[in-house]
């Protein structure tokens, strides 16, 4: 295959899903260099965007809202959710992030008792609100209607006020050297909240969200915490997490 050949076949490929260097490097069998090279060429054309460790579609540099977010990897995101759903102990307290994968864990709770449930999603505000036997508590702050999360200093100001057990946090991205990606500031700053705010950390993230991400705003994760992702991930996707002294990996398995 040419070079004219290839570009093309990548393009075709980040279409479908984001990827990075080293796994585009693996599908078509040349070195990362040219792979690099090829996505310089590609975004100059406007036909991808650059993320960290990767590439997506050009496209993806616009947020989803909740709703677009909602239609993917959705198996995933039920196994994931199944899977943190059995670490929520009895008689605890936890901070569940606002997005769409949390808020499969707020699904999985609605039968649960005797536990509190702290967050700044509505989606999972709106899950738990008939669930009479969980208390809820609700962060205030302005919403982020594409999100439907609250954000802001009300959000952060409570959560300095409190202390949970666990908390369970979603990204647009995960990276094991940078942490959690995210859209705006506010968001990264809130997340860092709950990261203070947490004795045990969770990061629930399918497949696409390892490493490449078109979000610019970090919240650094400079302790022990754990990654639950899905069967869809790579080895390649999955080394830089398991290389880490602070994080534990863990796969979701369907139905399980």
């Amino acid at each position: 295959m040419n070079a004219s050949g290839r570009r093309s076949r990548i393009a075709e490929t980040l279409e479908a899903r984001p990827a990075t260097v080293e796994e585009l490097a693996d599908e078509f069998a040349v070195s990362p260099s040219t792979i690099r090279r090829d996505l310089d060429r590609l975004v100059a054309s406007g036909r991808i965007l650059r993320t960290y460790g990767g590439a997506a579609p050009a496209g993806a540099g616009r947020e989803q809202s909740l709703r677009e977010r909602e239609l993917v990897a959705g198996e995933a995101k039920q196994a994931i959710g199944r899977h943190a759903a059995s670490l929520v102990a009895p008689g605890s307290v936890n901070i569940l992030d606002a997005g769409t994968t949390v808020g499969m864990l707020a699904r999985c709770l609605c039968a649960r008792s005797d536990i509190t449930v702290i967050t700044n999603g509505m989606t999972t505000a709106r899950t738990l609100e008939h669930a009479e036997d969980v208390e809820l508590v609700i962060l205030g702050g302005r919403l982020r209607h594409i999100s439907s999360g609250t954000v802001g200093p009300l959000a952060e100001a409570a959560l300095s006020t409190l202390t949970a057990d666990a908390a369970f946090l979603g990204a647009d991205g995960v990276s094991a050297e940078r942490g959690l990606s995210e859209q705006t500031d506010q968001q990264a700053s809130l997340k860092r909240a709950m990261v203070r705010a947490a004795n045990e950390l969770y990061v629930l993230a399918d497949a696409t969200k390892l490493a490449a991400s078109s979000a610019h705003w970090w919240t650094p994760i400079e302790r022990p915490w754990t990654l639950i992702t899905d069967a869809a991930a790579s080895e390649r996707q999955l080394q830089p997490f398991r290389d880490s002294p602070h994080i534990t990996v863990v796969i979701a398995e369907p139905g399980h």
